[in-house]
């Protein structure tokens, strides 16, 4: 009897294996870094076969470190950087060009083109999402103006696209050997080509994108007890296991955090920052900047929607403190950094390196650090770049509340910057909120598992899966009132210094 559930995560900057048990532990994991391709300003890449390679060696590594026998893995879920987007050959499964990134600004003249005939709200009603090059359909639109190659094999047959779940499914289920071309409603939500109603393409926007059905991939349920295929017994699990289980990255979190009823809301501090709210089963129009998105969809049941907003630089920023200007080392080391200074020095640093994302959605923006005086330091900077972090989850907070007439009462936290404590208390303070990290901090891996899982039965119901969930520590605020306030409209003042740099 299978004892564990395997999960890919395959993230903006690294790809892990991570293998749970019943009880939602971590019993193994395995993470490799890919390399982040930079071809001019704007532009974001990475080698997807590279991305592939790594996979492949992360589940050999996993099953390693614990000793396990790939008969001991129930079944394998996904989740994936979400709209970054790759075409490749179904006969070879060579990508026709490297995969553009979903922070690559290349596709701005193409939104805007669009945005001539219905402005920038132009799909939203369709599709939940305005029009900005953040998703995939313009990247998709991008490359078949623009690779020769692509267009002549999308108009074949011969051309599949897919964000990095379906490249990583596809490979899973057998590649050019009749691996499964599948992405769950979760992704397909991402791209600005599935309608929020029918969860199905939508013809009409096809059409005026230019881009062919049959490239695309079948849409199913978030977690499908109707696997999509099997894993090849020789490799990389060589075994047969099911694959059932796919979610973007922030759904999986969203679902790690068991947040299964309307009201419940999370936050993932990664390479960007991105909160989630549950809104049921009804999608709800943002009048507030938000995305309307689908939060997962189990079996047959019906899905149900999010509101998210989205913020396009924030554990990046750490690593571009670390990669660009050398001010620390390794990542893990900004927070001590920051200690060594009691605040900003009255400085601000507004990251908009790709622009802004939720809720203004500013693609002419760049970033910013204002209130520099010959006092300020390197601790300053780093300390800035910390609340940043925060002050935008503000904002994107207190869009969701006019959105949804629901008053946050506590705010569940994970990704790689919840281990940065004066960020969490920060975090806490300006939104006047406790703040809870669960005790397994890899929660988008577990949502994947949990996908997965509940798919074979592994678990029976979202009612073990609460069951799972433990806080490891709570943040509650301890600011007062005038101070959070003079901070938050320093912030907002500083945004729009971004404003119109990008002409």
């Amino acid at each position: 009897m299978p004892k564990y559930v395997a999960a890919i995560d395959q993230g903006t900057t690294s790809t892990r294996c991570v293998i749970f048990d019943h009880r939602g532990l971590i019993v193994s994991l395995a993470q490799k870094e890919h390399r982040q391709i930079y071809p001019q300003p704007g532009w974001v890449e990475h080698d997807p076969l590279e991305i592939w390679g790594c996979t492949r060696a992360m589940i050999h590594e996993s099953l390693a470190k614990a000793s396990l026998q790939p008969g001991d893995i129930a079944a394998v879920g996904v989740t994936n950087q979400r709209e970054t987007t790759i075409v490749w050959d179904r006969f070879t499964g060579k990508p026709y060009y490297n995969a553009i990134v979903w922070q690559d600004m290349r596709t701005k003249s193409l939104c805007d083109e669009l945005a001539l005939e219905g402005g920038q709200d132009r799909f939203r009603a369709k599709v939940g999402l305005p029009l900005s090059p953040y998703f995939s359909g313009t990247k998709i639109k991008w490359l078949l103006e623009n690779i020769t190659s692509v267009r002549i094999a999308a108009d074949r047959g011969e051309a599949l696209f897919g964000n990095l779940d379906s490249w990583e499914i596809w490979w899973l289920t057998g590649g050019p050997q009749g691996g499964a071309h599948v992405t769950d409603v979760t992704n397909a939500s991402r791209t600005m080509l599935m309608n929020l109603e029918t969860l199905d393409w939508d013809d009409e926007i096809l059409a005026i994108m230019g881009i062919p059905r049959q490239m695309l991939p079948r849409i199913v349920p978030s977690s499908d007890p109707n696997p999509w295929g099997y894993t090849l017994k020789e490799d990389p699990f060589e075994s047969v296991i099911p694959v059932c289980g796919d979610l973007g990255d922030q759904q999986a979190a969203l679902v790690g955090q068991t947040c299964f009823s309307a009201g419940e809301a999370k936050n993932t501090y990664g390479t960007g920052c991105f909160m989630l709210l549950n809104t049921g089963m009804q999608p709800i129009q943002s009048q507030s900047g938000l995305l309307t998105t689908l939060a997962f969809q189990i079996g047959k049941n019906p899905a149900v929607y999010a509101l998210e907003g989205s913020v396009a630089i924030t554990g990046a920023l750490v690593q571009w403190l670390r990669d660009n200007l050398g001010l620390i080392k390794k990542s893990s080391e900004v927070e001590v950094l920051a200690r060594t200074v009691e605040d900003t020095g009255g400085i601000y640093f507004v990251p908009a390196f790709s622009g802004l994302f939720a809720p203004y959605w500013r693609s002419d923006a760049r970033g910013v650090i204002v209130g520099m005086t010959r006092y300020t330091n390197k601790g300053h900077i780093a300390r800035a770049a910390l609340e940043a972090t925060a002050y935008q989850t503000r904002e994107v907070l207190d869009a969701m509340e006019s959105d949804s007439g629901v008053r946050l009462k506590a705010l569940k936290v994970d990704g790689g910057m919840v281990q940065d404590e004066l960020l969490m208390q920060f975090q806490s303070d300006i939104l006047d909120v406790p703040v809870l990290r669960p005790k397994v901090a890899e929660t988008t891996s577990l949502g994947a598992a949990y996908a997965a899982g509940i798919a074979v039965n592994y678990w029976d119901n979202l009612e073990d899966l609460r069951s799972n969930w433990q806080i490891d520590k709570t943040w509650q605020p301890q600011m007062d009132v005038d101070t959070r306030t003079r901070l938050y409209k320093g912030w907002r003042k500083a945004v729009e210094r971004t404003f119109g740099w990008v002409e």
